[in-house]
């Protein structure tokens, strides 16, 4: 009886779960809560990867470094209120991830600087907003652009060189078939 009671109890998972937050789980199939809320946090702490709920509100996130919710494929509910957002180009890539996870949570958000956009909705703002960003991706995410773009470069590269042997060597063939019906005398 002492084991089927401690099976309903929710597990806390002390080693995956980031300071300040509290997690718990009724086990890994159902996923991680992680309340990091009213914490006064500045910055995203790391994540547990199986958060299936993440509570962030009211505290003092400005924005969310790029890349940083990616690896969150089991997360269903997130609540980022209360938060002084800073609606500039770093705050681009949560507003991006928000139009794909959830546009209600989006609608939510609203900005608390710069000045000409404090109190805007930031689902209502557009690129030009938020401001010229020179650096969009991450980091690996651009190593990987030029990593593609090599490769595409390569590929085409190889399939004009590849063409172009095709064309000579079919050039080729010919005339080395009309030399070959020249030499050979024709007998009746």
């Amino acid at each position: 009886a002492v084991l089927g009671c401690a099976l309903l109890l929710p597990v806390v998972l002390a080693e995956d779960c980031p300071s300040p937050c509290s997690c718990w789980s009724p086990g890994e199939a159902w996923g991680t809560r992680v309340d990091c809320s009213s914490q006064g946090l500045r910055s995203l702490p790391a994540l547990p990867r199986l958060t299936r709920s993440l509570h962030l509100h009211n505290n003092s996130l400005a924005s969310v470094p790029a890349g940083a919710l990616d690896g969150l494929g089991h997360l269903q509910q997130l609540e980022l209120g209360d938060n002084p957002w800073h609606c500039d180009c770093h705050l681009l890539y949560l507003k991006l991830w928000l139009e794909d996870f959830s546009a209600p949570a989006l609608a939510r958000l609203r900005c608390a600087g710069p000045a000409h956009l404090r109190m805007k909705p930031l689902g209502q703002l557009t690129g030009s907003d938020l401001g010229v960003c020179t650096r969009l991706l991450p980091t690996k995410c651009l190593q990987f652009f030029w990593r593609d773009l090599l490769l595409i470069a390569g590929v085409v590269i190889t399939l004009v060189l590849v063409a172009w042997a095709l064309k000579l060597s079919k050039k080729l063939v010919c005339q080395l078939t009309l030399g070959v019906r020249r030499r050979i005398p024709k007998t009746h």
